[in-house]
């Protein structure tokens, strides 16, 4: 065979390679298209203003609230369940926290640690009823939407509670500091963290690769590894040079990708990630196959009511007030970040990456309409469509 012959048949195995990596991923890169679509539209119509480092900032500062909550609708959902309450509990957390440090003037830590164990208990009670006493999550958490409205009412007394101390409206609206240059036009210690994921990212998909060649897996060709690891490595620098550019990194993004990573490890490398996703595919095989059903749910709720306080704590502290419609919405978001990230609608399937992904097309849509001055009630229009086209979407690639 000559050195053409060996190029042409290099050539067809990395096509084939390709096209049947994009099969297996296909709404994964789907959804990354419909992202950089939204992008170049809302670039074109706003002249520039939505792709400048001042509002893709703001974006993915805005973006961390329903971005943490994807944590855990995700799991709730890979477990064939659904939670309708976790905007009306974000409400209801928030403005806890907010009636403990300006009504009762206790310490910003101690409203925080408050909000977090009603946000487990809150879960927990969720997780009760679900897992324990058999009735559907949709009721369950439907009865609490209408409830946690009431308790924000009361809580409030029907008006806004603001102007917090600075350590906690510095969790979400502050940048971290810088290190040296503190004249440089670029923020030092926020490009040291970038370039730090970037080669850890690097390192741990080597890693991964040759683990899984020692023990016998199937793995991309080389060629095709290092085009998958150029294209997420060109990503993550574009989000650093952003926010490098412009204040910083947020400590609310630094929050989430905390929350990213945690969730990350749960659902891939431990043992009840691996029984969520049983659960979900099916009840009672994992039954049969020793999964303790009732636990797993009771601590998928339980996580589920703790990010819910996770990001009322966030939400709070970037408006830096507590409001009545706090939260309106939240639910939606969070749902429909999930099924545009892949998340099927009957359980069993989905990514905290994917989620993650959709809840960024969310926040850019929110952003988006919102550069355009687009009137509230089309943007739920279009919110809901999008909705809608997600499920749909979902269900034919179920049929196939």
């Amino acid at each position: 065979m000559n050195n053409k012959d060996t190029a042409i048949n290099g050539k067809q195995s990395f096509l084939s390679a390709l096209m049947e990596t994009s099969r297996n991923n296909i709404r994964q890169y789907t959804m990354i298209a419909a992202l950089v679509i939204i992008w170049i539209i809302f670039t074109t119509l706003t002249k520039g203003l939505f792709i400048s480092s001042r509002n893709l900032s703001n974006l993915f500062l805005q973006m961390c609230t329903i971005g943490i909550l994807t944590g855990g609708m995700l799991l709730v959902m890979v477990a064939g369940h659904i939670d309708l309450s976790v905007g009306s509990v974000c409400g209801t957390l928030g403005a806890v926290a907010a009636f403990i440090m300006m009504r009762m003037e206790l310490n910003p830590v101690i409203a925080i640690a408050v909000t977090l164990l009603l946000g487990f208990l809150v879960g927990s009670w969720h997780g009760y009823w679900v897992a324990y006493r058999g009735v559907p999550a949709f009721i369950v958490t439907l009865a609490s939407q209408s409830a946690f409205k009431g308790f924000t009412l009361f809580v409030t007394n029907g008006k806004t509670i603001g102007e917090f101390p600075v350590f906690f409206k510095s969790i979400g609206q502050a940048y971290i500091p810088r290190l040296v240059f503190a004249e440089a036009p670029f923020h030092d210690l926020t490009l040291l963290i970038f370039v730090l994921g970037l080669a850890a990212f690097i390192f741990a998909d080597i890693r991964k690769r040759k683990k899984r060649i020692s023990n016998g897996f199937k793995v991309l060709p080389v060629s095709l590894e290092i085009l998958k690891v150029a294209v997420i490595s060109i990503g993550i620098t574009v989000v650093g040079f952003i926010l490098t550019s412009y204040m910083g990194l947020p400590y609310a993004i630094l929050i989430l990708a905390a929350v990213v990573a945690t969730f990350t490890v749960i659902t891939t490398r431990t043992p009840f990630g691996r029984h969520v996703y049983a659960t979900g595919g099916n009840s009672e095989a994992a039954k049969l196959s020793g999964v303790d059903t009732k636990k797993t749910l009771l601590k998928i709720f339980m996580l589920m009511g703790t990010l819910s306080a996770v990001a009322a704590i966030v939400f709070t502290a970037r408006l830096n007030a507590a409001t009545t419609s706090a939260g309106t919405s939240f639910e939606l978001d969070a749902i429909a970040a999930c099924i545009i990230g892949g998340t099927s609608t009957t359980g069993g399937i989905g990514t905290v990456f994917g989620a993650l992904i959709g809840a960024l097309v969310m926040a850019s849509l929110d952003n988006g309409m919102s550069l355009l001055n687009l009137p509230i009630m089309y943007q739920y229009m279009i919110k809901g469509a999008i909705l809608l086209l997600a499920v749909w979407i979902d269900r034919e690639n179920k049929k196939k």
